[in-house]
């Protein structure tokens, strides 16, 4: 399969399409999409990151970026969405690196949920950045497919443009304890006074948040905890292991 092509969008009839395309993907009616066509509309004529990724002419994709702080230095991803399974989100986001850096910008920021495994595999291990700082509820409770009426705890992460992608986390370190473990689908609380602390994730909060809303606010609140308590502390996520845990360092073991 081609690679999608992505292009800057900027008429009302691309970003209509669009916001039907989210509505799709995020499970509303589609007048009650996460972005409208009319917001997009107004950044991209200001001069922000509106951009759509297509196959033979479909929209597959589309991204959504603005200006952030500090002003000149970092451009914030509000918002992307792609079909599954098909490398548009990279592409996605490898065309907004560009975008970003032909602009002199230094980093991209955005947030996501920290419960959800293949976002934390993408964000840390496919594109190199790292979750700076926790947010609870920070869109409030949000009762679209994929939230299922959780509250909408995110992590601002970070992706440094200047740097190289650190490598993949192969091997733990050898002082790392559980902080928090999955034992049977349920999060069990362990210590995080250690030097390097191991985050469990579900393996699918999605589909626990219809079948055991219990379990899955369970884990909302283990990791709001652990990961939250952390990050708050001045600790450092250093990667993702095995694809299913936060490997974090406290601040001592860094400097």
């Amino acid at each position: 399969m081609n690679a999608p092509v992505i292009r800057e969008l900027h008429t009302m009839e691309e970003f209509d399409t669009v916001s039907l395309l989210f509505a799709d993907i995020w499970g509303t009616e589609p007048g009650n999409g996460p972005i409208s066509a009319e917001i997009m509309r107004a950044l991209a004529h200001a001069g922000n990151y509106v951009a759509g990724a297509y196959e033979d002419g479909r929209l597959v994709g589309a991204s959504v970026a603005f200006f952030g702080e500090p002003i000149g230095t970092s451009l914030h991803s509000h918002i992307t969405g792609a079909v599954m399974g098909r490398g548009v989100g990279l592409a996605l986001k490898l065309h907004q690196r560009q975008w970003a850096l032909a602009r002199g910008l230094k980093r991209i920021t955005w947030t996501y949920d920290p419960l959800i495994r293949r976002n934390a595999y993408f964000n840390l291990v496919k594109l190199g950045a790292r979750p700076e700082e926790y947010l609870v509820s920070f869109y409030g409770a949000m009762d679209d497919a994929i939230n299922g009426g959780d509250d909408s705890d995110r992590v601002l992460t970070a992706w440094d443009l200047t740097a190289p992608a650190p490598p993949e986390l192969k091997e733990l370190p050898a002082d790392a304890a559980d902080g928090l473990r999955d034992h049977e689908g349920r999060p069990v609380m362990g210590t995080t006074d250690a030097e390097t602390v191991l985050i469990d994730l579900p393996d699918d909060i999605e589909a626990l948040r219809r079948t055991d809303p219990g379990a899955a606010r369970a884990w909302r609140l283990a990791l709001r905890q652990t990961l939250g308590g952390l990050l708050a502390e001045g600790a450092r996520v250093i990667g993702l292991h095995d694809r299913r845990r936060y490997v974090v360092q406290r601040a001592t073991s860094l400097s």
